[in-house]
Formats: structure tokens, C-alpha cells, sequence
């Protein structure tokens, strides 16, 4: 049974019965009464099981414990404008805006381009869009069910969440520079809810940058810059995120997360993307870090002509598990979406994947693909594979597969005889394996960022 699975007493139901976003006799009435029946549903919903479906494979024995972390509103202060300092030399070297939160507080929100705000851009932390624009958030916040398995985590999300960013792009706006938010963690045994809600408005364009990061902040405070030191993994914590991707017609939204927790994190990940008619969305996920790291991914094809490009990258090393879920759902007819998972393994590390590609009735024409590749870089590392696909239209192509295999070792010889060290050209190797999905991206400026920060880990 796992901790915390009776309601009463513990620090996770605490979490889901307080009202953590400041002001709150200032916060609409909707949101309000949402939290509270948020709460009453996280009571209600029983705990994962291996028997669920859902959960099938996962190691749910990983989130036993996470009822004994607490919200950081209940902790210590820490020196966090000195902490956040380092990781931002991580970021984007120049992005259009930049929001930053430490231990679930809002440090600073910076929009670089004044013209932005006067062209119509909304780049607002959650609790002052709450304020401003209630009506843009009461029609998109947590306005998809979590449709995968994590309902009671997704309750407590929505009871407990006290800092998102939202962006809001106007109608026929393109900005080239991405937008980028950081959500550092330096405490131990804290739970953080990250919230990311992005609405691109009719024919308009823009890519977000979301970084997820553990530091330890006595090392980065005292090397005063980003690197293995100032991330070493040893802090325990608990993230529980959500994000909303909402694209109307004609738009093209790109969204990145870059996830690099501590390897003794817990973390659930719900994103929901909604795509209407000619809209792409483009969803990218790199994960490095976490003990356990579950990503649920909805994309609901809801307009005809829309496409959704479903991607991510996974590294894992010792005791490491990515637990990944996804549903590519086609609710109208000439509808794309092309799905493409990597993974590369070493020591024990595990992944588990289970993805459904759905045709609903009428969703005639569809084009659907689902592919996920995993790179065995030891004997003990473990990658199961689960695609399916529920066909109820006619005239389609919906196509899927899934592949585990190693390092080739005519590869490793062709690198070796040209006097590269063994381990070295398997680096090589690897890189190569997965940049091929960055590689989707058009930006030649993001797609060099990326690459770095998938050389970095592999550098750690």
C-alpha cells in the first residue's frame, strides 16, 4: 500500500487541502471552486496499481514515499536569486521572454521586446492571469481530462498548483525567438506542480522552452556557474506538472521541455495538446533525470488539416525509469500525426512506452505514424514497448512499430580504426541515434541548442 493512500494526516493530502497561490480572496470564484472539487476528487481517486492497465509494467513501487513531501511554501527560505543564477547560463542564449521559479516561487519575469506586450503578446505568471484574464484561463486551464492514468494526480495538480506561466499569442503573430520558463528546485523532499498553458491564437507562431531543473545549491553557489557539480543528483523531490497546449486554426505552436530533475525525483508529467483546423503542434520532450519519470501525452487532432508531431529524447543511467504513455486521438478527417520516441539505456535503466493511435468515426483520411526506438547500451537495461492502434473510419494509413536493439560493433570498429577511444565512439554512436529527433525541428538556432544540451548529458 503506498503512503499517504488513506486520506488524513500525511503531507500529500495537506498538500491538496491548501490554497497555495497568494491573494487568494482575489482569485475568481471558478478557479476557486475548481480547486476545491480538485481536492474532493484526489480523495476520492484511488491509488495506481500494477493491475491497472494504464499502469501496466511501471514500477508504481516508485511513488511510494511522495506523501511525506511537502509544498515549499512550508519550508526554509532559500538565497534563490543566487541558485537560479547558474542554471539560467542553461537557457536559450537569447529568448523573447523568460520566466523563472524556484522552489515553486516566482523569481522574475522578464518580456525583452516591448513590442511584444504593445503588438497584443500576454507572457503573465499563473496567479496574475488569474487576475487579469480570468476568462482566457477558465476556458483552457485543466480543460482536458487526464485521459492515461494519472486522474488522482492530476486532481491533486489542479488542487495544489501555485506557479505557471501563460503565454497568449494574438492572431497572425510569428516570433521567431523562443519563449522560455525554468522551474528550478534547490530543497529536498519538496513537491512542486508546475503549470504551462500556451494559446496561440488564429495563424500565429512561437516555440517554448520549458526546463525542469534540480540544483544543489551549496555547489552552485560556491562554483558560481552551471555544470555537473552545480546538478549533481542527489536532492529527493516530487513534480507533478501539467500543460495546456491550445492551438487555433492556422497556428503553429512549438513546445520543448527539457527535463533535468534530480536522479532521486519522482515526477508525473500530463500534457494535453488540442490542435483545430491547419494548426501543427510540434511537442518535443528531452528527459534526462528522475528516478521515476512518467510522461502522459494527449494530442487531440479536433480541426480537419490540423498535424501533431509527437517527440522525445530519454537518456537513462542507473536505477532510472521512463514510464511514457501517449494518445495520437483524430476526431476530424484529413488529420496527421507522426509520433517518434528514443531512448538510450545503460546500466539497469528501463523504459516502459504504451501508445494509442485513435481513428474516431468521420475521421476519414487520417495519417497516422507511431515509432519508438530504444538503444540497449548494457545487458541489464530493459525497454518495453507497447503501440496499439483503434481504427473507426475507413480509408486511412496508420502505421506503427517499435524496436530495441545495441550498439552495431562494425560501428564502434569503423569509429575505433580512425583512432577514436572506445567510449568516446560509442558517445558518437548515441548522439547520432538521437538527434535524428531534434533534427525535425526547422530552426537551425534551436535545433544547435538542443544538440548541446543532449552532448551535455552525455558528457555528465
Amino acid at each position: 500500500m503506498l503512503q499517504g493512500q488513506k486520506s488524513g494526516g500525511t503531507a500529500l493530502d495537506e498538500l491538496s487541502s491548501a490554497a497555495n497561490i497568494e491573494g487568494h480572496d482575489n482569485l475568481p470564484q471558478w478557479f476557486v471552486d475548481a480547486q476545491n472539487d480538485a481536492r474532493k476528487e484526489f480523495a476520492n481517486e484511488p491509488y495506481p496499481t500494477r493491475k491497472d492497465e494504464l499502469w501496466r509494467f511501471s514500477s508504481v513501487k516508485n511513488l511510494d514515499g511522495v506523501a511525506a513531501f511537502s509544498h515549499p511554501a512550508n519550508s526554509g527560505a532559500e538565497p534563490i536569486a543566487s541558485v537560479a543564477k547558474p542554471a539560467l547560463e542553461r537557457g536559450f542564449p537569447e529568448p523573447a521572454g523568460r520566466m523563472v521559479f524556484v522552489n515553486d516561487r516566482l523569481v522574475s519575469c522578464e518580456l525583452r521586446d516591448d513590442s511584444l506586450s504593445h503588438r497584443g503578446v500576454l507572457f503573465f505568471p499563473l496567479e496574475q492571469a488569474l487576475k487579469l484574464r480570468p476568462d482566457l484561463l477558465q476556458e483552457h486551464f485543466m480543460a482536458q481530462p487526464a485521459r492515461l492514468g494519472s486522474k488522482k494526480f492530476a486532481a491533486l495538480h489542479k488542487a495544489s498548483v501555485s506557479a505557471g506561466t501563460v503565454l497568449y499569442l494574438p492572431p497572425g503573430l510569428a516570433v521567431d525567438t523562443p519563449f522560455e520558463a525554468f522551474h528550478i528546485v534547490t530543497g529536498e523532499n519538496l513537491a512542486l506542480f508546475p503549470h504551462t498553458l500556451i494559446i496561440a491564437d488564429k495563424e500565429s507562431e512561437v516555440t517554448f522552452l520549458d526546463h525542469f531543473i534540480s540544483l544543489d545549491s551549496s555547489n552552485a553557489e560556491r562554483s558560481g556557474k552551471a555544470g555537473p557539480n552545480a546538478e549533481r543528483q542527489t536532492r529527493r523531490g516530487f513534480a507533478c506538472g501539467v500543460n495546456d497546449l491550445v492551438l487555433r486554426p492556422g497556428s503553429k505552436l512549438n513546445y520543448i521541455s527539457v527535463q533535468n530533475w534530480s536522479r532521486q525525483f519522482v515526477s508525473l508529467q500530463v500534457n494535453s495538446t488540442v490542435a483545430e483546423e491547419r494548426s501543427s503542434a510540434l511537442n518535443l520532450s528531452l528527459n534526462f533525470g528522475g528516478r521515476y519519470s512518467r510522461l502522459e501525452s494527449v494530442s487531440r487532432l479536433a480541426g480537419a488539416g490540423s498535424r501533431s508531431d509527437m517527440l522525445a529524447v530519454s537518456i537513462g543511467g542507473a536505477d532510472q525509469e521512463f514510464d511514457q504513455r501517449t494518445l495520437q486521438d483524430h476526431l476530424q478527417p484529413n488529420t496527421t500525426s507522426d509520433l517518434l520516441y528514443k531512448n538510450a539505456l545503460s546500466s539497469n535503466a528501463r523504459t516502459v512506452f504504451s501508445g494509442l493511435i485513435k481513428v474516431e468515426r468521420g475521421a476519414h483520411r487520417t495519417d497516422a505514424y507511431q515509432k519508438v526506438r530504444n538503444l540497449l547500451l548494457s545487458d541489464e537495461a530493459e525497454a518495453n514497448s507497447m503501440p496499439g492502434l483503434e481504427i473507426l473510419a475507413d480509408d486511412v494509413r496508420c502505421t506503427h512499430g517499435a524496436t530495441s536493439g545495441q550498439v552495431e560493433p562494425e560501428e564502434l570498429f569503423y569509429l575505433q580504426s580512425r583512432g577514436i577511444p572506445e567510449r568516446k565512439a560509442k558517445g558518437l554512436v548515441v548522439n547520432g541515434f538521437l538527434n535524428e529527433v531534434v533534427d525535425r525541428l526547422s530552426n537551425e538556432e534551436i535545433k544547435a541548442y538542443l544538440h548541446e544540451q543532449i552532448a551535455h548529458r552525455l558528457r555528465d
